[in-house]
């Protein structure tokens, strides 16, 4: 019967958890929005402040939009954007945008695009039957005043 050193169990348990780990941690300051340089295998990521006083993570959305559609118009090709919001990471890309706690794990959808490019809550996107979006619905008309 051979035996596994006891030093070999616990370097195997922490290479997992360092594995589960997911890299930098998104700064948390409140209403700052970064944009993201995402480092590489030995290099720290990079966090570059670009707005201050957002009230919300989809006001720093739309400045990494603006951000990107501006590198664009510079002639720029990058399409995929990386930013961070109060420990949270948001990845903007040609289908919207998404959130994530780590830059290499789960994301959700927070902003779907529309058929024209523009950003909506996913909800208010209507599509057509092969589910492509095709814009944004409209508001629900308002109810007529009482006694009219």
């Amino acid at each position: 019967m051979t035996r596994t050193p006891h030093i070999l169990a616990p370097g195997l348990a922490a290479l997992a958890l360092a594995a589960c780990g997911g890299g930098d941690e998104a700064p948390y300051e409140p209403g700052v929005c970064f944009a993201v340089e995402a480092g590489g295998a030995d290099e720290p990521s990079v966090f570059n402040k670009l707005a201050d006083n957002q009230p919300q993570i989809e006001h720093c959305a739309a400045r990494l939009e603006e951000m990107r559609l501006r590198f664009l118009r510079q002639g720029g090709s990058r399409q995929e954007i990386i930013g961070a919001y109060q420990g949270q990471y948001i990845f903007l890309d040609q289908e919207g945008v998404w959130i994530g706690k780590t830059l290499d794990g789960s994301r959700f959808i927070l902003m779907a695009r529309t058929g024209d490019g523009r950003l909506a809550v996913p909800g208010a996107i209507t599509r057509d039957e092969t589910g492509r979006p095709i814009g944004v619905a409209a508001p629900p008309e308002p109810a007529p005043a009482p006694g009219r």
